[in-house]
């Protein structure tokens, strides 16, 4: 009997499909307490790599007294079966991927970590950059180089097996590389900066710097001399003392003194290695498993080249594949809302986002997302405006407490909405959960000065001036400068008030150039936030006019007509999209949030670059 031609190609068809089907990986979502994996390595190892992180989470709050063990960044786990998986996601070098066993990739929305199950130990990379987010979030300021990169190194040498975590054994390539290289002296240790050559520059004095950094921590944790590291860095970082003083007046002993017993230490062998149990609420069995469809494992795929700097196209090219297996996947909606809103498209990345919304009211990437959205540019005009802002931030809250980012955003939110006491609170939560960020130290010392706190503002302020960010440390002593300014006109003593009128005098000339003044009968009031609602236009910038510095004057043309908006203080207003406000903008696209004035002109109260 003959098959019909059509009915033949139907079975070619179909058995072509289950083929390509069944080559696929067959992906499953492994839920621990804190942790998600996806995998496609089976359930076994997804369980085991769970558990590990489960128990590097709690040794990690073993280590540091006081710990705050969740991240202000979501972390995505994902662990592949195979090398040649894990290199289609690896980072690439004069255009081919570099070699890795495991790796971690930051962002400001969300993290990753991925691992090559099938290799021995694909621990140790991931282990060391996972220490530096737990550190971001438990450290106010950023320490040397030689205490954060050997931190790291102490917590990736930590061995994990289903039943404990064994801490402190010293890796044999750090005995090895010291033995080979020789040790540097541990003053030059201590004063290597990340700007510094040794730091940076791969080869034998940069893989030295990694080990002696490692075995000073292990000496410093054996010797249960921990606790003086606080004393070293206060005088070195915040008293300026010479790294020789320092290290006496901390350790009790001079460099040289202290050279003499990291080697004694070295060539002794002998370090202190004592196990951990696995926490007793820590169970793999109890760990949630979940068979992943091949449309959501993909979109976590895009999400990772999504945010690589190497795989832009290659992440919208697979979402949009996503999307024609599974037009409603709320992932990959939120992925191509992502892609765009990088891009400046915001109209596409509003619709993707409000799909994603529809698909799955529960992200709260997605609620921030909408969020930061009305705040860059929306139909909905003025308070209405920021009331939806604050609600899409509360939603992004109360389904993820630890995320930072929609706390700073509901801070400005409140701020703007005549509510200074809210966004301090706010503010304060977003610096909690992320210690380091200066971006959040820098917003939360405005909110102090909008609350007439000038001496906490100025306390921050004073932290941020020493950063190791030349544009961050400018803004802040300008900011400085002003708090100061206030802080003496609020004592009203005399010679305050002479000073900050006299001209001749620098300090006082940059107070009274951040609208700092002295009345007649008193001190100046403190500033305090308008009452009148937020209003929001794009238009594009025809001049600046900086001729009052540091007020300055925006032409914007805007629904065919040209509209005036005052900047009170250039160093100090919201500026989006660049690192500072500039006086020669022309012909660039904005979005400026304001508040509208008697004259008809606006006052600004952020600009955004379009």
């Amino acid at each position: 009997m003959r098959i019909p031609r059509g009915l033949l190609a139907f079975g070619l068809l179909a058995t072509l499909s289950a083929t390509a089907f069944s080559s696929e990986p067959q992906w499953v979502e492994v839920r621990s307490p804190n942790f998600s994996v996806v995998t496609d390595a089976g359930e076994k190892r997804g369980r085991d790599v769970a558990l590990h992180f489960e128990q590097m989470r709690s040794v990690f709050g073993t280590l540091m007294t006081k710990a705050n063990v969740n991240l202000s960044v979501p972390l995505q786990i994902v662990a592949f079966r195979n090398t040649k998986e894990m290199r289609q996601f690896a980072p690439l070098w004069k255009g081919k991927p570099t070699e890795v066993a495991g790796l971690f990739q930051g962002g400001q929305d969300r993290s990753f970590i991925m691992l090559d199950m099938s290799i021995d130990n694909p621990w140790s990379v991931v282990f060391h950059e996972y220490a530096h987010q737990l550190m971001n979030g438990n450290l106010e300021v950023r320490t040397d180089p030689w205490f954060e990169e050997g931190f790291a190194e102490y917590f990736a040498s930590i061995e994990v097996d289903n039943k404990e975590a064994r801490i402190g054994k010293i890796p044999d390539v750090t005995y090895q590389v010291l033995q080979q290289s020789g040790m540097m002296r541990v003053a030059d240790l201590f004063r290597v900066q990340q700007y510094s050559k040794t730091y940076n520059e791969s080869g034998d004095h940069r893989n030295t710097f990694y080990a002696e950094s490692s075995l000073v921590v292990h000496y410093l944790y054996d010797n249960l001399l921990l606790p003086k590291l606080a004393v070293y860095f206060d005088l070195y970082l915040n008293q300026k003392k010479a790294v020789e003083q320092a290290t006496q007046q901390a350790f009790g002993m001079s460099p040289e003194q202290f050279d003499k017993v990291l080697r004694n230490y070295l060539s002794s062998g002998r370090f202190k290695y004592y196990p951990i149990p696995t926490p007793p609420a820590v169970v793999p069995a109890q760990f949630t498993v979940t068979a992943m469809p091949l449309a959501d494992a993909k979109a976590v795929l895009a999400d990772i080249h999504l945010h690589s700097p190497d795989y832009q196209e290659k992440a919208l090219a697979e979402l949009q594949e996503v999307l024609l297996m599974q037009p409603g996947n709320a992932a990959a909606l939120r992925g191509m809302g992502y892609l765009y809103l990088q891009r400046q498209d915001l109209d596409h990345a509003a619709e993707y986002f409000r799909q994603a919304s529809e698909h799955d009211s529960k992200d709260p990437r997605v609620h921030y997302y909408n969020a930061l959205l009305l705040n860059r540019g929306s139909d909905i005009a003025g308070t209405d405006r920021m009331a939806a802002m604050k609600k899409e931030c509360e939603a992004a809250i109360a389904l993820d407490p630890n995320l930072a980012d929609a706390y700073a955003l509901l801070g400005f939110a409140q701020v703007s909405s005549r509510e200074p006491e809210k966004g301090l609170e706010a503010m304060k939560k977003a610096v909690e959960l992320s210690p380091r960020n200066e971006g959040y130290q820098f917003n939360l010392a405005n909110s102090y000065m909008m609350n007439r706190n000038m001496d906490e503002a100025a306390k921050i302020f004073r932290e941020l001036a020493r950063s190791n960010n030349p544009e961050i440390a400018a803004r802040a002593n300008s900011e400085l400068a002003q708090a100061e300014g206030y802080q003496l006109a609020a004592e009203g003593a005399p010679e305050a008030g002479s000073q900050l009128a006299g001209p001749s005098d620098a300090q006082s000339a940059r107070a009274s150039n951040q609208g700092v003044s002295v009345e007649e009968n008193g001190p100046a009031p403190a500033p305090v936030p308008s009452s009148a609602p937020v209003h929001f236009v794009k238009g594009k910038v025809l001049a600046v006019d900086c001729s009052a510095s540091p007020k300055a004057v925006l032409s914007i043309l805007a629904a065919g007509r040209t509209r005036k908006m005052y900047v009170e203080n250039s160093a100090r207003v919201i500026v989006i999209g660049a690192d500072r406000f500039s006086c020669d903008w022309k012909n660039v696209g904005v979005a400026v949030n304001y508040r509208d004035r008697s004259d008809g002109g606006g006052d600004v109260v952020s600009v955004e670059l379009q």
